[in-house]
């Protein structure tokens, strides 16, 4: 780790993330107008017109979303992921209301009354640059979690659009704003470095080789503390989610383990049913309890003479349940 580096002290109770503190901070319009121009193909210049408007959780009850605000007649709800989320258009409709009620408020709007009310139009994306690989534009749809035959009758509808902004991905909305290339760049370079170096000595290496000409180049340097703290919380986060995943995998391998042992026991015991033997000798030939498997044989008997053994696995399960 450079000498620099090793003189910040490291603010372990800065929560944000590098995303939103980019492109989500007052102090940073100019970036978010970037970013939104970039994505809906406008070319708005005056920065002063963005109005944030992002969640915080002491005003909502815990809920909190990454970065919002209001332009001339849209509300942008934008949300960073690091991990694919496919429900992401339920979070941002629960998001898009709190919007909407704060909206009403300022205004002091009247949503009982007979006049209809003019709101401004939601444009939800997310910003995904996980590892797992994902095209590089996607919309999430709220109808994909909807039960049963007639989700295609549902009254509401959520669409997200889901961009993909790994380096490499989605090059000519990174082309349109130069600070989303930057930050793809320096988030690219960091992983690189995790492959061979220590996560402190990965994160500082790589906003020390962070190029004069970047636009993000003084930033980084004047919040340099701020930003050395969020992207080692980053991907400590990262780290234990990838051994969360790696301990599902892990049960998921002793489930499937322990379902299979099932099926073998069930499918012995039925080819001993065929030949008509009775439970105790069936008992000492598997060498199991009788009180093990008395309960296989009794859901067994309503597949014979076939014995389906998924179905008697099914079966006993039900009846646990």
């Amino acid at each position: 780790m450079s000498e620099e580096i090793n003189k910040v002290t490291v603010n372990k109770e800065y929560k944000d993330r590098l995303f939103n503190f980019i492109f989500g901070s007052p102090e940073n319009k100019k970036w978010t107008l970037s970013l939104y121009n970039a994505i809906n193909g406008s070319n708005y210049t005056d920065e002063n017109a963005i109005e944030i408007n992002t969640i915080k959780e002491v005003l909502y009850l815990g809920m909190h979303n990454d970065t919002s605000f209001l332009l001339s007649d849209t509300v942008n709800v934008y949300e960073h992921q690091s991990t694919y989320n496919p429900n992401m258009p339920l979070r941002q409709l629960q998001y898009l209301g709190s919007l909407y009620e704060g909206y009403i408020a300022k205004n002091k709007l009247n949503k009982f009354g007979d006049e209809l009310l003019e709101l401004p139009v939601p444009k939800l994306v997310v910003f995904y640059n996980g590892l797992t690989e994902k095209a590089d534009e996607r919309i999430l749809y709220l109808s994909d979690s909807f039960k049963g035959k007639n989700r295609n009758e549902a009254d509401v509808e959520v669409r997200v659009k889901m961009l993909n902004i790994n380096y490499g991905h989605n090059k000519e909305l990174l082309e349109a704003c130069r600070p989303l290339f930057e930050y793809s760049w320096l988030i690219d370079k960091i992983r690189q470095y995790l492959k061979i170096m220590e996560r402190e000595n990965a994160v500082g290496r790589a906003i020390d080789e962070v190029p004069e000409d970047f636009v993000l180049k003084p930033f980084l340097k004047e919040k340099k503390a701020e930003v050395f703290s969020m992207l080692l919380t980053e991907y400590n986060e990262e780290e234990v989610m990838e051994l969360f995943r790696a301990d599902g995998e892990r049960k998921g391998r002793k489930e499937g383990e322990k379902i299979g042992d099932e099926k073998r026991l069930i499918g012995l015991i039925c080819k001993k049913l065929r030949k008509g033997k009775d439970i105790s000798t069936i008992a000492d030939e598997v060498e199991e309890e009788v009180d093990v498997i008395t309960p296989i044989v009794e859901a067994a008997k309503k597949y014979a003479p076939d014995y389906d053994v998924d179905a008697i696995y099914e079966e006993l399960h039900k009846e646990k349940d």
